[in-house]
């Protein structure tokens, strides 16, 4: 409860800031503060230290696995606004209320990770989404942003409808918003299977939306490219990860019940994910729209922790999150101060900024799976998760991801050769030493998580 509490006290308390001071360092400043305060309220509030009690009617359940989301979701945050804040108070005149809308997502996402309601879900849902419908056209001189926020919110309201309505057959079979409750049994199914099997799929469909896994991922590359780069990678990665953990969730421990149909319709979402991501990715010049092509992949490959439903999946999606977050945004903190987004505004940026290309390689490297990274083991923990269903579609569909993997190798690559290989003369703006420090350790968290990731998922059962 501390998490959802104290973002949201936060996200006020910021709101005034801009009428205290006019100086966006300091209010970037506070923000990182604040952001560390709430880390440390949520780690209190894990080992029971100190927490706010609030009797919630059991719409909410708080658990050891949501905590540590919520911590994992605060902290890239918080490397988050510590490489780019620079960035985010560029945008325009209200860095203040940037700030203020990042709490708030903070706050939605600490309600997924622990609902026990469907109407809980919903708000946190909404809650996560609405601050950043307004982040997305921050930038309100530029076309792009302008058309990737009205996209966005329409898309966004069509499949909160559908949303809704798969809320709404669900509570009317069961009478509850209770997740005990809805959730299907097999009793259930036999008295009313029409509605309960349409509920859950549209409820499946908005969700797959939220975390822009095909079938309905179209939203995401012009929403991507078009907002400001320091928000699309908060979009990629902090807020991708939290529909996970909403859906795992809701579907997790249900998955029995749900049948071998349950199975087959996952099957067909993460490989269709990945084929769309994967290949679309290969032939984008664009590296902020390859970027966003390939978070639709990595979507591919997060969804085999809902597919696996065991302990190994658990681990494997909260380290997942890590590893994807910090990489992504090591790789945007780069792209944003960029004059070129092309691979070819990339060309020879080794020899005129050697500490940036690095970082970046290093991140590239990660999320392409290669060893000593982060990626690798977060990879292999989808993929040993798969494995242990002990099913021929697991196995099938391990082979797949396996495949798939080598196919984002190629155009993560792309990105390294022309830094590296090709002759060019990259201009990246406002480089300053305590930036390039700030890079240089995320990448060696980057490969720290790699050669030892028990340092991490160790955490989950202290």
């Amino acid at each position: 409860m501390n998490a959802i509490i104290i973002s949201a006290l936060m996200g006020v308390l910021l709101m005034f800031t801009s009428i205290a001071t006019k100086n966006k360092q300091v209010i970037n400043n506070i923000a990182l503060v604040a952001l560390l305060f709430l880390l440390i309220c949520n780690i209190a509030d894990t080992y029971n230290w100190w927490s706010i009690k609030v009797d919630t009617k059991n719409m909410f359940v708080f658990t050891k696995f949501g905590y540590f989301f919520n911590s994992i979701a605060i902290a890239t945050t918080l490397v988050f606004v510590a490489l780019s804040g620079n960035d985010i108070i560029k945008i325009g005149n209200y860095a203040a209320e940037y700030f203020v809308l990042i709490f708030f997502v903070l706050c939605g996402i600490a309600i997924l990770s622990s609902f026990n309601n469907l109407l809980m879900m919903f708000l946190g849902i909404e809650i996560m989404s609405i601050p950043l419908y307004i982040l997305t056209g921050a930038d309100k001189k530029n076309l792009k942003s302008n058309e990737a926020a009205l996209k966005y919110f329409l898309m966004g309201s069509f499949s909160t409808g559908i949303l809704l309505m798969g809320i709404a057959l669900l509570y009317g079979t069961n009478g509850s918003f209770d997740i005990q409750q809805v959730m299907p049994s097999q009793e259930l199914i036999k008295h009313a299977p029409l509605l309960e099997v349409i509920g859950l799929v549209l409820i499946f469909s908005a969700m797959l939306f939220k975390i822009s896994a095909a079938p309905f991922h179209f939203w995401a590359p012009d929403v991507y490219d078009g907002s400001p780069s320091v928000f699309s990678s908060f979009m990629m990665t902090i807020v991708k990860a939290a529909g996970f953990i909403a859906l795992i969730n809701l579907f997790f421990y249900k998955a029995e019940s749900l049948a071998h149909l349950w199975r087959i319709l996952l099957f067909v979402v993460i490989i269709t994910t990945l084929v769309i991501g994967n290949i679309t990715a290969v032939f984008q010049q664009s590296v902020k729209r390859m970027m966003a092509y390939s978070s639709i992949a990595q979507a591919g490959f997060m969804l085999f922790a809902l597919y696996a439903t065991n302990d190994t999946a658990k681990e494997g999606i909260l380290f997942y999150a890590a590893a994807y977050s910090l990489a992504t945004i090591g790789i945007f903190a780069v792209l944003a101060r960029m004059d070129d987004y092309t691979l070819e505004g990339y060309n020879g940026l080794a020899k005129t900024q050697p500490m940036l290309a690095f970082v970046n390689a290093v991140c590239l490297l990660s999320l392409a799976g290669i060893p000593l990274t982060a990626g690798f083991f977060a990879k292999y923990y989808m993929l040993a998760a798969v494995i242990k269903t002990g099913s021929t579609i697991g196995i099938v569909l391990t082979i797949i991801g396996v495949l798939f993997a080598a196919v984002s190798a190629y155009y993560y690559f792309r990105v390294i050769q022309a830094m590296y290989f090709k002759e060019g003369n990259s201009k990246v703006d406002n480089v300053t030493p305590s930036f390039k420090y700030a890079l240089l350790v995320l990448a060696v968290l980057v490969i720290f998580f790699g050669i030892s990731p028990d340092t991490l998922i160790s955490w989950f059962y202290f």
